[in-house]
């Protein structure tokens, strides 16, 4: 498993992938490098490199401290469980295997409530807010892990994943928009049951292949009210949740729904809202339509933003995947094709990418990892998997 840790974290027994940086700036001739030896370590520490890539599966790993919440705090129910953030980096890579776990239990919460809502019943929320915070400790390990996978959903998925896709992404445009605490966490639950409403749609409708009547349209629309009437039933849900729930499809120029609600009278949750759940839905295969690639529908919200969405907030979003999302195929003039593996932190077009193509060879090649930013390489195009007939689940990881 591929991992960039800084030098301050190297030790010797690693496996050195790669040098991150310009050749000059290391004294190495080589591009990776098994560090058994004191003299190579100590080499290494005094070089002008800041991060090195490395392989756990033919070295050692970076020392990890266990962080956990004190037994009495989780015990307590009449007690705030806080968020122990770990503010320790790690490669997209190794977050996969947390973030899997995470997207697993938060689908699983979600089909748990929507079956309570289904059967008539009040829901409980008590493990939302705890779910949200494992998915914020996540994202400050590395966010992109969950919003590269809560992009993989099939059709059957869909009802159940959006909610979890956008908690996520409201969590990440939450952190973008400098919230924080009990703020950035309503933020999260209010994204994971904003569509609860849909439960009360008949399945019929809502998973109709073809084109809805205006009839059933006006149904779909129904929606958020009926949402926002099952969350006043529930106990502790906040007013952020049931404001998402009732207003994330209202439009900045008052042609949205339930309300018309528009300007000043949308909440900073409701806008934030909005632009999450077009996002997830545009981007998704659904029984009507195949999803659009994340370039694609980041370019068709922009010329929607005027009228449908906040354009602070939007542009806060783009910022927070990038405009070229984890997970986009990209081909670059050195005639190679690459993967978004992770965004960069100096530009939104230089991503950090998994090249692994040769498009002169029409093969696979070893894979290297390059930082865009820090590269001459450059992006030629957006490329379709489907094109290349190429396994993206492998080279991602997944």
């Amino acid at each position: 498993m591929l991992k960039k840790i800084k030098i301050s974290d190297v030790r010797l027994g690693m496996y050195i992938h790669e040098f991150c940086g310009d050749w000059i700036k290391h004294p190495f001739w080589k591009k990776s490098l098994e560090l058994t030896e004191q003299k190579d370590f100590n080499t290494l520490l005094n070089s002008e490199l800041e991060e090195v890539w490395i392989d756990t599966s033919k070295g050692l790993d970076v020392k990890v401290e266990a962080v956990a919440a004190p037994a009495e705090e989780i015990n307590d129910p009449q007690k705030e469980i806080k968020p122990v953030v770990n503010k320790k980096k790690v490669s997209v890579q190794e977050e996969l295997v947390a973030a899997k776990k995470i997207r697993d239990k938060a689908k699983n919460e979600v089909i748990s409530m929507f079956s309570e809502i289904r059967m008539g019943n009040a829901i409980e929320i008590k493990g939302a807010a705890s779910l949200v915070d494992e998915i914020n400790q996540s994202m400050a390990r590395n966010s992109g892990a969950l919003l590269s996978l809560v992009r993989l959903k099939n059709i059957d998925e869909y009802t159940y994943l959006h909610s979890v896709a956008v908690c996520v992404l409201m969590v990440a445009l939450g952190k973008r928009l400098g919230l924080e605490g009990d703020m950035l966490r309503q933020a999260g639950v209010a994204g994971l049951l904003h569509d609860v409403g849909k439960m009360a749609i008949p399945s019929e409708i809502l998973n109709k292949p073809g084109r809805l009547t205006d009839e059933e349209f006006n149904i779909i629309k129904d929606h958020p009210k009926r949402g926002w009437e099952i969350l006043k039933t529930s106990y502790g849900v906040s007013e952020q949740a049931l404001d998402v729930c009732l207003h994330h499809h209202e439009r900045v120029d008052g042609n949205g729904y339930p309300n018309k609600l528009s300007g000043k009278a949308l909440s900073l949750f409701a806008r934030m809202g909005a632009v999450c759940d077009v996002y997830d839905a545009i981007t998704s295969d659904r029984c009507y339509k195949p999803g659009w690639e994340p370039v694609e529908s980041i370019r068709k919200m922009a010329e929607w933003k005027d009228g449908h969405f906040d354009e602070k907030v939007f542009h806060a979003f783009v910022k927070t995947i990038g405009i070229y999302p984890n997970g986009t195929l990209l081909k670059l003039k050195s005639e190679r094709l690459a993967l978004v593996i992770e965004q960069s932190t100096t530009s939104l077009t230089t991503p950090i990418v998994n090249v692994f193509f040769s498009i002169r060879d029409n093969a696979y090649m070893e894979s290297k990892i390059v930082d865009l930013s820090k590269s001459t390489e450059r992006v030629v195009s957006v490329e379709d998997p489907l094109k290349w007939k190429l396994d993206l689940e492998k080279t991602r990881g997944f």
